[in-house]
């Protein structure tokens, strides 16, 4: 008959005691374990930089268009149709050159019936004068004609009055001659009365009639300027950059005709980023290279409304062009934001920065063969350079190329 064989409880205490100790051993080395992660690349896909001391200079680079700092529209002051173009599109005009003529029959049918108007109103004039003038004559005829009955009677009543006083005529004789002779010296004075009366009347009509005749010459030489004006003339010298206008064509009044552009002076224009808009003012300083050659800029004006994150300003030459620059070429400058260029501790800019937010890099080891992430501290920033504030130190090694394929990683190991 089988037994039971019991084991001894001391070899059960020693199994358990046994895993409990490979269990702590496995626990320490998994805290001492090292966790971070790593990836292998090829070196020739990186690009690095060293951390150096150097002058940063605050700028921004902007990609300016260039125009005519003047430039002189041409619009259609009265419409009407082209007849002639008498200058290619890119020539060179002087003032009050003859660029284009129209035709408005319209125009010239007004401007006939204002001559016929005028002329009108001058024969009226003239008749007027002329009515008035006799009205003038008559009347001083009548008070040359009262005068003399004036004389006579008064040498009558003169000797009337010595006659009736030795009674060699009749009282009433008398009397009936010096009744005469007042009616005529009242009747001047009516007519003395009469005749100022009439000559402020005339006065008024004359100059009444000749302010309407200067009106109507007025409104005529008005419409004989706005007949002339469909001869469109360059209003300045320039550069006839634009020409729109085809024979036989309509063209309505204040229609855009073309633009002449003053070739000798230009300016630029570009677009800013809306961050930098409390940061650009007029007077800051602009660089430009061409040909090995610097030029200097200024802002001439800043334009504060904003569209799709971005502000315009101007930026006029300080010392002259580079010669052979054309309307609408684009240049590539730099706008200095800080007067002083200062010391600093520089890195060169690039895309590493689009990736960590400039909150940490990867450095390179002494071989250049281990790249370790570390935590940074960068201040201000232009396209070339990025200012070192904590983290790296002259002569760190910095990987400066796009972080994406290992940003979650801690350390690169690199393949020469």
């Amino acid at each position: 008959m089988d037994r039971k064989i019991e084991r001894p409880q001391s070899h059960r205490r020693l199994v358990i005691g046994g895993a409990a100790a490979a269990a702590v051993v496995a626990l320490v080395l998994w805290a001492t374990a090292d966790k971070s992660t790593s990836y292998t690349l090829d070196g020739q896909r990186i690009r690095t930089a060293t951390v150096s001391l150097g002058v940063y200079e605050d700028y921004i680079p902007l990609r300016a268009s260039v125009e005519p700092e003047r430039s002189v529209y041409l619009d259609a002051i009265e419409g009407g149709r082209v007849e002639r173009v008498l200058v290619e599109e890119g020539a060179f005009v002087e003032e009050d050159q003859p660029l284009i003529e129209l035709s408005n029959t319209s125009l010239q049918l007004d401007v006939i019936a204002r001559e016929a108007e005028v002329s009108e109103q001058l024969n009226n004039l003239r008749n007027t004068e002329l009515a008035i003038e006799q009205n003038r004559l008559s009347l001083k005829s009548e008070l040359i004609e009262i005068d003399f009955q004036i004389a006579k009677l008064e040498r009558l009543v003169q000797r009337y009055e010595e006659l009736e006083g030795n009674q060699f005529i009749s009282k009433n004789e008398y009397e009936d001659a010096r009744d005469e002779l007042a009616y005529w010296r009242n009747r001047r004075g009516v007519t003395q009365e009469s005749q100022a009366q009439d000559e402020r009347i005339r006065l008024a009509q004359i100059e009444q009639l000749r302010a309407s005749v200067d009106q109507l010459e007025k409104n005529l030489t008005l419409a004989r300027s706005n007949l002339e004006n469909l001869l469109v003339r360059a209003p300045r010298a320039g550069q006839l950059t634009s020409m729109n206008a085809e024979i036989g064509e309509s063209k309505a009044r204040g229609e855009r005709l073309g633009q002449i552009d003053d070739v000798d002076r230009f300016k630029t224009t570009a677009l800013v980023n809306e961050f930098y808009l409390n940061r650009v003012r007029i007077g800051q300083r602009a660089e430009l290279d061409v040909a090995g050659e610097r030029f200097e800029l200024e802002v001439s004006k800043v334009y504060p409304e904003v569209q799709a994150s971005q502000f315009e300003v101007d930026l006029r030459f300080v010392n002259g062009a580079p010669r052979d620059i054309r309307r609408g070429q684009t240049l590539q400058m730099r706008l200095v934001l800080g007067d002083i260029a200062e010391e600093a501790t520089l890195l060169a800019n690039g895309p590493f920065f689009n990736d960590t937010g400039g909150a940490w890099v990867f450095v390179l080891g002494p071989d250049g063969r281990v790249a370790t992430r570390r935590e940074v501290k960068f201040g201000r920033r232009n396209p070339n350079s990025i200012e070192v504030v904590g983290g790296l130190v002259d002569g760190d090694e910095v990987i400066i190329s796009s972080y994406s394929n290992f940003i979650t990683v801690d350390r690169l190991f690199i393949d020469q």
